[in-house]
């Protein structure tokens, strides 16, 4: 699917094992605790949801999504630092659900670290609340922080 951003035109479409490296180096330009190249490789081949926001400047954000029965989990949702504050993830959150939607998903939950208040603005707009907390779930410069845990509902198609 291709959408316009702010004039700029992106396509959504499935991580190939070519963009692994690149998703990678975003990856690490973008977390102190990043995932390493055999978590996007395995999160290929055991077949969750993984989509790349491709442009015509190369790879602006990448997505890794888990489904079980009608719950989807939002395991990673990443857009390039120098790409940020152009709608691009809110674009791109917005692809997501709509295609979750389509698999018949009912809820979609995901974890996000306080500190990072432009996710959590981003999730709030696109309708996610607050279900709870994970104490201790991510790593940190000293010990670790906790999670928001943020869930959102989805259409159900009753046709």
């Amino acid at each position: 699917m291709s959408v316009a951003v702010e004039s700029l035109r992106v396509n959504v479409r499935p991580m190939r094992p070519a963009d692994v490296v690149r998703v990678e180096e975003i990856e690490k330009a973008t977390y102190p605790f990043p995932w390493s190249l055999g978590i996007f490789r395995d999160c290929l081949q055991t077949g969750y949801i993984c989509r790349v926001l491709d442009t015509s400047g190369g790879l602006a954000g990448y997505a890794v999504v888990s489904v079980a029965e009608s719950e989807a989990h939002i395991l990673n949702l990443c857009i390039v630092p120098e790409r940020r504050q152009q709608q691009l993830g809110a674009a791109f959150l917005q692809h997501l659900l709509e295609e979750l939607a389509e698999l018949r998903v009912e809820r979609v939950i995901l974890e996000v670290r306080p500190s990072n208040t432009a996710a959590q603005r981003l999730y709030g707009r696109a309708g996610f609340t607050q279900l709870g907390v994970r104490r201790g779930y991510y790593p940190a410069e000293i010990g670790r922080e906790d999670a928001l845990v943020l869930a959102r509902s989805l259409p159900v198609d009753l046709a």
